[in-house]
């Protein structure tokens, strides 16, 4: 019964993230814009981000049309790396294709809401839904020509 309860709340948390989803919209003055998509069921995603001078995160926003799971998932993603320096973001972008591909990850708190997302592995073809917005900002903080990132690494679509 208590399972039921708390993938009730899992549940609720990915339904309130995608009908009313966390900094939404177009950012006025961005230093970043990204525009990826998922060909298997059709999300579209144009992230926007505004970087500082010393590569930390001011703000962030998304628009675009999307599953339930991939506009939860950026929304998600959007709460917890706004404040974040690239380096630090690019390490949650690694934990969060860790933990839905099922591997176990060590902070997981700091994923924020994005933790619930962990049942996605089960859910193969859905991995993809979860991490576009994710793959967008990682493809974002690589194209940005203001930002320098220590061992760059290839950003997959």
């Amino acid at each position: 019964m208590a399972l039921s309860r708390l993938d009730n709340l899992y549940r609720q948390v990915i339904l309130d993230h995608s009908s009313h989803p966390h900094h939404h919209g177009v950012l006025d003055e961005s230093t970043t814009e990204i525009e990826m998509n998922n060909p298997t069921c059709g999300d579209v995603i144009q992230l926007q981000m505004k970087l500082t001078p010393e590569n930390v995160i001011e703000d962030i926003r998304f628009d675009g049309s999307g599953c339930s799971i991939s506009t939860a998932s950026t929304s998600m993603m959007t709460d917890v790396v706004i404040g974040k320096t690239t380096s630090e973001a690019l390490a949650l972008i690694d934990s969060f294709s860790e933990l839905v591909q099922g591997k176990d990850v060590a902070k997981l708190d700091a994923l924020g809401d994005a933790q619930i997302l962990s049942g996605v592995a089960k859910f193969p073809a859905r991995i993809k839904c979860a991490t576009l917005g994710w793959k967008a900002l990682e493809r974002g903080i690589y194209e940005n020509k203001t930002t320098t990132v220590e061992n760059q690494r290839h950003c997959d679509e």
